[in-house]
């Protein structure tokens, strides 16, 4: 099998490295702005190439004739996108050289917010209204229809980037011109206020082969608006909302289609109903070290597990993982020091600490104790606010 994963960021690093200990041959296409800083794990590449980019944004046709003029010489067999701004180059890709996998229609219900709700709806599986920025005269018919305030979206960004909340439809209309071309690659959706939560998942022909449910502390988007900690946790497994979480999820990736990979999908709680609506999904590991903390609960790195469903899919066998069943909890903090010290938080339940994100701050605790894992995520979400949170770092020493 000869894998060529694209990265326009650096991230992948634990799926390259179980890719050639499966026995892959791996080829690596990067951003050019990348290529002094990422420190890939060469010894596990066989070839790296760098795109020239715009912001991690690599030009269409001309990485479809890089790819090609590779594939002259090389038999490529699989194309992975590992962060989820390269899934549509990689549908790009595979549908130029005819290679299965996520095509490009496909690729839009794990990429395209619109799309996902349309797909989930069909689907019967609930989704908060909704309505595309195409012909206004619908739209004003939604704003009449469906209460305010409303989340204005854009489709094909992850997680809470670029979203605004918008309160009236006079606040509406200036928001939409001043998008002015670009507005129908929005969405319009009623806010929800309610409790997010998120499941992880691998699939194996089909196969759910581990899923696990976890909860935010406060919804990613105010995290990102509003400031302060960051926090995540496993939930109960023998919880109502685990199970129903869990079930949600199984539907919506059966309707989607995905037959191999990695899964991170989004749901809401809703305060008003306590009724679970859909958000969003992906065809990827989530970002924000999530991954971290599903290992400490479970003890399977998704990055690895990844991988070896990939190089599977060439002949090979996989074996579905036994996971651990404890629990853990995730908190991530901008810092107001450039190098946080955390040497003061002794408790052995912590497992991992950030060490290499500048004005950032992270821990990870992990226990066969759910209740304890509540317990040191609260204390310690109040501790760090404290002693690192207080005020925000100089937004140009901000990392990703």
């Amino acid at each position: 099998m000869t894998l060529l994963c694209l990265a326009g960021y650096a991230k992948g690093h634990a799926f390259l490295r179980e890719a050639k200990r499966q026995g892959c041959s791996v080829i690596l296409l990067s951003s050019l702005s990348l290529q002094e800083t990422a420190h890939w794990p060469l010894e596990s590449i066989d070839e790296v190439y760098y795109m020239p980019d715009i912001n991690h944004e690599w030009n269409r046709a001309d990485t479809i004739k890089s790819v090609s003029y590779l594939a002259r010489t090389r038999e490529i067999d699989r194309i992975v996108a590992l962060d989820d701004f390269d899934a549509e180059m990689a549908a790009a890709l595979r549908e130029h050289l005819r290679l299965p996998g996520i095509g490009e229609t496909q690729v839009r219900l794990f990429r395209d917010k619109l799309a996902m709700r349309l797909g989930a709806a069909a689907a019967a599986i609930r989704v908060p209204e909704f309505s595309p920025v195409f012909h206004h005269a619908h739209l004003s018919e939604f704003l009449a229809r469906v209460p305010g305030p409303w989340v204005l979206k854009p489709r094909s960004l992850a997680g809470a980037i670029g979203i605004k909340k918008i309160h009236s439809a006079e606040e509406l209309w200036p928001q939409l011109e001043l998008l002015g071309d670009m507005q129908s690659y929005y969405l319009l959706e009623r806010f929800v206020p309610g409790r997010v939560f998120h499941v992880d998942t691998l699939v194996y022909q089909s196969e759910f082969v581990f899923a696990i449910a976890s909860g935010y502390g406060r919804p990613p988007m105010e995290v990102s608006h509003g400031g302060g900690v960051f926090t995540t946790e496993v939930l109960d497994r023998q919880s109502v909302e685990s199970t129903q979480l869990l079930n949600m999820n199984r539907s919506l990736l059966s309707a989607f289609g995905l037959k191999n990979g990695v899964s991170h999908s989004e749901f809401i709680q809703a305060y008003a109903d306590g009724q679970i609506y859909f958000l969003e999904t992906s065809a990827r590991v989530g970002g924000a070290h999530i991954a971290d903390l599903i290992e400490a609960a479970s003890g399977l790195n998704l990055w690895t597990e990844w991988a070896k469903i990939e190089c599977a899919q060439g002949g090979g066998a996989y074996t579905s993982p036994q996971p651990r069943e404890d629990y853990a909890g995730l908190l991530v903090s901008l810092a107001r020091q450039e190098h946080p010290d955390t040497s003061s938080y002794k408790d052995p339940e912590i497992v991992w600490r950030m060490d290499h994100n500048s004005y950032h701050v992270g821990l990870i605790v992990q226990s066969p104790d759910r209740h304890r894992v509540q317990y040191l995520v609260a204390e310690y979400t109040q501790r760090l606010q404290r002693d690192f949170g207080a005020t925000l770092p100089p937004r140009d020493k901000l990392t990703a």
